[in-house]
């Protein structure tokens, strides 16, 4: 597939009624010159003179068509803070709900900030917080709690009283037994909890979420 961007000229107007014909096309007749580069959008019902007129200047036009208007230097100066300001509050957010979680986290504790990768297989007997990524052919297995902070595309085991993952539709996810569909977790961090034989899911992020 192949596309072209253009930077387009637009001219819009509104027509209130039919009867503006002879305004209408007076004021393109007067202004020809500078509109006959424009796309001229027109807000309204036109009639078959109008149309006729249009088509025999080679006026190019849309009809009652909603065009998305430009933003300023500005505006996207400010979407993109705004953004950047989401990101780092998301971040601090996940520090805090993880610092939260230390006091659970008690059971022969192993901390690790490398890549698991293919082929890897990691045996932990207990608790277990990841810092980096699982890739796809590796596998991690607990006995005790596991948070994994990044992508995990690869297997994982956890029996512990939760797991913490995000997001992938490449994981193969086994929690105390059961198999979790990756389609019901968020695009972020996800606490995994059974409670009455039954998992639950809840986005770390959420400010209600109690961990005690």
């Amino acid at each position: 597939m192949k596309g072209n961007q253009f930077s387009v000229k637009i001219y819009e107007t509104m027509i209130e009624s039919i009867e503006d014909e002879v305004e209408f096309i007076s004021f393109f007749d007067t202004n020809y010159e500078l509109f006959k580069d424009h796309l001229i959008s027109i807000k309204g019902e036109i009639s078959r003179d109008m149309k006729d007129y249009l088509s025999d200047k080679s006026l190019y036009y849309i009809q009652n068509t909603n065009i998305p208007k430009s933003r300023s230097k500005k505006e996207i100066k400010d979407t993109i803070e705004a953004e950047q300001i989401k990101s780092e509050q998301n971040q601090k957010d996940i520090e805090d709900e993880l610092a939260k979680l230390s006091h659970r986290l008690q059971n022969n504790l192993k901390v690790l900030d490398t890549i698991v990768r293919s082929g890897q297989e990691l045996k932990i007997d207990g608790d277990l917080l990841l810092l980096n990524r699982v890739n796809s052919g590796a596998t991690i297995e607990t006995s005790g709690n596991l948070i994994i902070t990044q992508v995990v595309e690869g297997d994982i085991r956890c029996n512990g009283g939760f797991l913490m993952v995000n997001a992938s539709q490449k994981a193969n996810i086994i929690f105390n037994g059961i198999v979790v569909e990756n389609e019901k977790l968020e695009d972020r961090l996800n606490r995994i909890e059974l409670k009455n034989h039954r998992l639950v899911i809840t986005p770390v992020l959420k400010k209600e979420i109690n961990w005690a």
